[in-house]
Formats: C-alpha cells, sequence, structure tokens
C-alpha cells in the first residue's frame, strides 16, 4: 500500500511536470524573435499576407487558447503536423526514434562498461597503483570536457584520418549493422563520456562507503579474496546509488541527443527538433519536447520503482 501510494505521489508529480514543461515550451516558442509566417513569407510579405498565414494556422489566437488546444489533441494521441512538412508529428517521431534509442543505450553501455569499473578501481585500488589515478582523471576529464567539445575533436581526428570509424553516411541497423555500428560509435562515446564519469564517481563514492561496513571488515579478517569481497559484497551494496546514477543518465540521453545527433548527423528525434526550432515549426518542437521529456520522466519512474523494490524505506512515507 505505501507503495503504491508512493507510485501514485510520482505519476501525479510526472503529470504536472509534464504540462509545466510543455506549457513553457510552447509560450517560449511564440516568444522568440520573428515568427513562423517570416520562414513561411520571408521578410518582405505583406501585413495581410502574415495575417492570413497565422489565422490559417491559428496563430492569432492568445496563447492560453492555443495551449488549450493543442493539450487536448496531445492527451489524444495528436501530436499535430508539422507546420513545413505537413507530415504528421508522431509517425516522423516514431520513424526517428529507433537512431535515437539505439544511440541512448550503446552510450549508457559505455558508461557502465567504462564507469562503474574505473569506480571501483579508484574505491578500491591500492596506493600506487597507476589505474587509480588513470581512473579518477577519466572522471575528471568526463566531467570537465562538454560532450559538442569532445564530439568536434572525434569528428576532426577520424574525419582526417582513416581510424576505422565514420563519422557521418548514417545506415539503419537493421539494413547493415556493421555499417550503422561504425557511424554509431563516436556519437555514442561523446555522450558516453559524461555518463562513464559520473558512473565513475558515484561508484567510487558508494564503494568506499560500503567497504566501512562491519560485514565488509569481517570478510576481510576472515580472508575472502578480494574478487569476491568485490563482486558479492560491495557491488551489492552499492548498486542502489548507481542503478540511480545510470537511470537518470539514460532518462537525459533519451531527452538530450539534440546536439550531439546534429554534429554527426544522426537522423534521430533530437536532430529532427533542432531543425524544426531554426523553423519555428511549433508543432514539431513541441511534440519533441513533450516526448523527451516523457521519456526521461518514465525511466525516472523504472528507476524509483527499483529503488523501492531494493530500499523499502523509499516508499515508506515515514
Amino acid at each position: 500500500m505505501r507503495l503504491l501510494q508512493f507510485l501514485t505521489q510520482r505519476l501525479l508529480i510526472s503529470a504536472v511536470t509534464l504540462i509545466g514543461v510543455s506549457l513553457l515550451i510552447f509560450v517560449a516558442m511564440r516568444l522568440m524573435p520573428g515568427g513562423f509566417e517570416d520562414i513561411i513569407l520571408g521578410p518582405f510579405a505583406s501585413d495581410a499576407a502574415r495575417a492570413a498565414t497565422r489565422a490559417r494556422y491559428g496563430l492569432d489566437q492568445p496563447v492560453l487558447v492555443q495551449y488549450g488546444l493543442w493539450l487536448k489533441a496531445a492527451l489524444g494521441g495528436d501530436l499535430g503536423s508539422s507546420m513545413i512538412s505537413q507530415l504528421p508529428v508522431a509517425d516522423e517521431i516514431l520513424r526517428r526514434a529507433p537512431a535515437t534509442i539505439q544511440l541512448a543505450v550503446m552510450a549508457l553501455l559505455i558508461a557502465i562498461i567504462v564507469g562503474v569499473p574505473l569506480g571501483v578501481v579508484s574505491a578500491v585500488g591500492r596506493k600506487g597503483n597507476p589505474l587509480v589515478p588513470l581512473a579518477r582523471g577519466v572522471g575528471v576529464f568526463g566531467l570537465g570536457v562538454p560532450d559538442f567539445v569532445l564530439g568536434a575533436i572525434l569528428v576532426y581526428l577520424f574525419s582526417r584520418f582513416q581510424l576505422g570509424l565514420n563519422v557521418g553516411g548514417f545506415v539503419p541497423l537493421a539494413a547493415d549493422w556493421q555499417a550503422n555500428l561504425r557511424v554509431m560509435t563516436l556519437p555514442a562515446i561523446t555522450l558516453g563520456a559524461f555518463g562513464a564519469a559520473q558512473l565513475q564517481r558515484v561508484t567510487d563514492v558508494s564503494a568506499r562507503e560500503v567497504m566501512t561496513q562491519p560485514h565488509i571488515l569481517a570478510a576481510i579478517a576472515r580472508g575472502d579474496a578480494p574478487g569476491t569481497i568485490i563482486v558479492r559484497h560491495v557491488l551489492r551494496n552499492a548498486s542502489i546509488p548507481v542503478l540511480t546514477a545510470a537511470s537518470t543518465f539514460f532518462g537525459y540521453l533519451l531527452g538530450g541527443t539534440i546536439v550531439v545527433e546534429q554534429l554527426f548527423s544522426v537522423p534521430g528525434i533530437g536532430q529532427y527538433v533542432i531543425t524544426a526550432l531554426t523553423n519555428r515549426d511549433y508543432a514539431v518542437v513541441q511534440a519533441g519536447v513533450l516526448v523527451g521529456a516523457s521519456f526521461f520522466l518514465a525511466i525516472s519512474m523504472i528507476a524509483d520503482i527499483a529503488y523501492a523494490v531494493l530500499d523499502p524505506r523509499v516508499g515508506d512515507p515515514s
């Protein structure tokens, strides 16, 4: 019952958050200098032509009225049509979603495979072990270098030199998985670097805390093998903070791949949204932000459920 109350509360918070985010983006798009009619008609169109275009797309109505109509349609599953291409936005997002999801999954795997072991090394490594400063250095690098900077460096290096991975030239996974991986590896590394640094830090802190607990000290005193202690005791007890960090990062990936998709020409949702933003294509931007926020909140909800199951105190309001 307590868990049900906890999940109900999280659902309500998520719903309010989605409405707030969608309203904020809706209003912000309409306050930006230059309007959709400027993109369609050009800067020298007459006032009458501008007014007719705005009326055609309902842009002459008050903003809150426009938002109410859009929200009503969105709740019914209708995200509208692109004001530029006239294609249904939902269909375009579904067509582009596989690339975004694949990129997010690959980045998450890179973050886990790199970040968690490095976090363990930095936490339990002995003084003088050269891997310890290396592990911590990776954490500092990943947190300190923005993804667009790392991406630009990788684009330059792999465009200038033949290093085995491709920049651009997207190939769907179903068409040729090897060619697809050669294209998707660089953007996945770009996105995964920050996540690896996060997981390295979280794993390091959590493992250090666990290492001071009595049952770990008892296992060390018994002479248990270091590998057994790390796998059976340290990682198991440090898993909740790591799970939370990984799920939060994955939610961020699903909703925030815009810059990297544009940089590496990945035809995902992020690239679709940033192109629409340039064209003042309101329907696409609103739907893209809504989908991204929904992804993030859904992953956060799943993490909350896992967290509550692993640690019942989370779902206990007392």
